[in-house]
């Protein structure tokens, strides 16, 4: 079965304290993250990273503090959950080469990974039977890419102990909604264990 891992926005803007706009104990997730990244990598799979990378004066940040600008330190991922053989995927139209890649750094401007014009070409040549999805924010980029993701007709995984919200209210709604539609709860050991 080939495995494509989703790793949402863990970039350090939204896992650290120092981020701005730090999700509330997501600097724990990271080392299981970094795992699940390495896991993937060594299985000769790839990850898809996705990264926000906004603009100074993005539209967004009408709604939400700026973060995660274009090239800076916030918008980076951090080093642990990076795997050495990587491209940036920019969102303008290209075609990308896979070969030898393990994470494709999947840049956005919105909440949907899937606003990235490349993404629906990159899941066609990925080929993928299963996809493990975990990162941040769960109630808003995690549910829209797990979501994206069950409109495939493939297995798609939640894994629970490698996510953190906003709003835990929120956030168990979008699992109980995820589940309804078929999607699967795991944990990193789980997925690192197959």
């Amino acid at each position: 079965m080939k495995t494509v891992h989703f790793d949402i926005d863990t970039q350090i803007d939204f896992v650290f304290p120092a981020g701005a706009l730090y999700v509330p104990g997501a600097e724990k997730i990271v080392d299981g993250i970094a795992r699940l990244n390495r896991h993937a990598g060594e299985k000769n799979g790839i990850v898809i990273s996705t990264m926000d990378a906004h603009a100074e004066n993005d539209p967004e940040f009408r709604a939400w503090p700026p973060h995660c600008v274009a090239g800076t330190w916030g918008q980076l991922k951090p080093a642990a959950t990076l795997l050495e053989k990587r491209a940036v995927v920019a969102n303008s139209p290209g075609k990308i080469d896979l070969s030898g890649l393990r994470q494709v750094l999947l840049e956005k401007q919105t909440f949907d990974c899937f606003t990235n014009v490349n993404l629906e070409a990159l899941l066609g040549d990925l080929q993928a039977d299963r996809y493990v999805v975990y990162g941040v924010v769960t109630e808003i980029c995690v549910k829209l890419a797990a979501s994206g993701l069950l409109k495939t007709g493939k297995r798609v995984e939640l894994v629970t102990d490698a996510v953190r919200s906003l709003n835990d209210a929120a956030s168990r709604e979008m699992l109980r909604e995820f589940t309804a539609s078929g999607g699967v709860l795991t944990s990193t050991d789980a997925v690192v264990s197959d």
